[in-house]
């Protein structure tokens, strides 16, 4: 990035203007029927996988295309100006293998690199539990070593693609009682012995991506799927958010990219008292609300995606700071947009309502922004200790 004038690079603004060709002209006249019927879309993830869009942000070695971190915060950022629920497919699959990428091991990891790539595989991350979500030291799902294999024993739930991902990163503990210091991480196959899935929920948005339980009964996974070490679980799942965070601060501002441009047209074509609502000065100052609030989340997060390439010290604190802005921006810049359409935003008719419930799960998922404030806080006070 250009730290004095905040650009991206030329070779990835090229990118942008050929992904968001993508999205309009493949992705965007999808984007209100998947929202309604809430179906998967096999079509429109084979659009993806035939743009070779699967591979961007993975190493060429691997099948990938290249690009880091940034460059695969700028394919989410604009699939989710289209549609959110379309941009958790590359989206879940990259949390899926970040553990893989930290911890290995090394041949499943470039095994499910190679398979996402070539559009024959995704993945899903498995951490939350019923009664485990931002405590995620009090997962209860078991796991015992017996001879060759590790069998696992729980449910996990909110579980992104679950029943289309073939492929699932499972922590589970091998005594509740050890709390963080008794979690472990599995690679489990969807066609694992003891492997099944629960109802598909039915969400506020983000729709057409599956979210169930993964439902684990004497699920036996072998012993070289443990990734990284005994034990080192919790470590992995902390350090996978904090390069998952960044993307779905690319997530939020996609999402409130697509909701700001849609209102801003519609205020200078809808007419009110002989005039355009854009002439109004309330209106005006809403619209520059709304830029300056999603021109500081996106600087906030390229930062971010830009310290993950680099492996910055300070990567959790620049992560959690950019989701939480971003979806916080995205929530108000999305109600804000409904807003401006009056009862028009109210209605299906008008995609401004799906921007404002899909940007609604970004303060959600990877950490609520309370748990954010905490790390935020937390990252800055270890700082000033020294």
């Amino acid at each position: 990035m250009n730290v004095a004038r905040y650009e991206l690079p030329e070779e990835l603004e090229e990118f942008r203007a050929l992904v968001r060709k993508i999205a309009e002209e493949k992705i965007e006249p999808r984007a209100a029927e998947i929202d309604e019927t809430d179906e998967w879309p096999e079509d429109v993830y084979r659009t993806l996988v035939d743009h070779d869009l699967m591979s961007v942000g993975y190493p060429e070695e691997d099948g990938g295309s290249g690009g880091g971190s940034l460059a695969f915060g700028v394919f989410i950022e604009e699939l989710s100006r289209v549609s959110a629920g379309v941009s958790l497919t590359p989206i879940v699959s990259k949390l899926g293998v970040i553990p893989l990428t930290i911890a290995g091991p090394e041949d499943h990891r470039r095994e499910c690199i190679k398979g996402i790539c070539a559009g024959e595989l995704l993945m899903s991350y498995a951490l939350t539990e019923p009664g485990a979500g931002s405590d995620a030291g009090a997962l209860t799902t078991r796991v015992v070593r017996d001879g060759d294999s590790f069998v696992l024993n729980g449910t996990k739930r909110f579980i992104t693609g679950a029943g289309v991902s073939h492929a699932y990163v499972v922590f589970a503990t091998s005594d509740p009682a050890l709390r963080t210091k008794g979690i472990s991480a599995f690679l489990v196959r969807k066609d694992d012995p003891g492997v099944s899935f629960g109802k598909t929920e039915k969400k506020m948005g983000i729709k057409g991506s599956p979210t169930r339980e993964v439902i684990l009964t004497d699920a036996r996974v072998p012993v070289d799927r443990l990734v990284g070490e005994e034990g080192a679980g919790f470590g992995i799942a902390m350090r996978t958010l904090d390069y998952s965070r960044p993307v779905i601060a690319a997530q939020a501002v996609g999402i409130a990219q697509g909701a700001l441009d849609f209102a801003a047209r519609y205020a200078t074509e809808r007419r009110q008292f002989g005039e355009r609502v854009s002439d109004f000065e309330g209106i005006r100052f809403m619209l520059a609300d709304m830029a300056m609030r999603l021109e500081a989340a996106r600087v906030l997060t390229y930062r971010a995606l830009a310290a993950c390439d680099a492996g910055d010290a300070r990567m959790t604190f620049h992560s959690s700071v950019a989701k939480c802005v971003a979806s916080d921006a995205a929530m108000a810049i999305t109600t804000d947009a409904v807003q401006i359409l009056g009862g028009y935003g109210y209605v299906k008719e008008y995609p401004v309502e799906r921007y404002m419930r899909d940007a609604k799960i970004t303060q959600i998922y990877e950490g609520t922004n309370q748990i954010q404030r905490v790390v935020i806080a937390r990252e800055l006070l270890k700082t000033l200790e020294g």
